[in-house]
């Protein structure tokens, strides 16, 4: 369990890495898969990345993941330095839904997925 500020991303079912910013302390297991991103520029290099994606390119974790080029290779990169980090654009705030989780099975019912109610990008409304 890494610092908090940093990159997680893991290689799951033999063909997709999931992005995570890790949110405490060191040993202290917590940390926030990004699920889909609404693209605000940049969608030509999103597209030849995604090229052999259907539909939105960055809606689901793997999508997301292969759309920026994301791999383990990127695992454990603090997100406030050059290489790979977060930026506040001020686009105001989204009305944020709650469910329960999906893809998986233990604690799926726990109400930890939150997502932007009016962004056509997300996996699953």
């Amino acid at each position: 369990y890494g610092l908090g500020g940093h990159s997680y991303i893991y290689f799951i079912y033999g063909m997709y890495s999931c992005f995570n910013i890790v949110t405490e302390k060191k040993n202290f297991p917590a940390a926030v898969l990004v699920r889909a991103v609404e693209l605000v520029l940049g969608e030509e290099i999103i597209a030849e990345n995604a090229s052999t994606n259907t539909g939105m390119p960055t809606n689901g974790p793997g999508k997301f993941c292969r759309a920026f080029g994301l791999t383990r290779k990127q695992n454990g990169i603090d997100l406030t330095g050059s290489e790979l980090y977060l930026v506040d654009r001020g686009s105001g705030t989204p009305e944020i839904g709650i469910s329960t989780r999906i893809g998986i099975k233990k604690g799926a019912k726990k109400p930890w997925r939150f997502f932007d109610i009016n962004s056509d990008c997300v996996s699953r409304k």
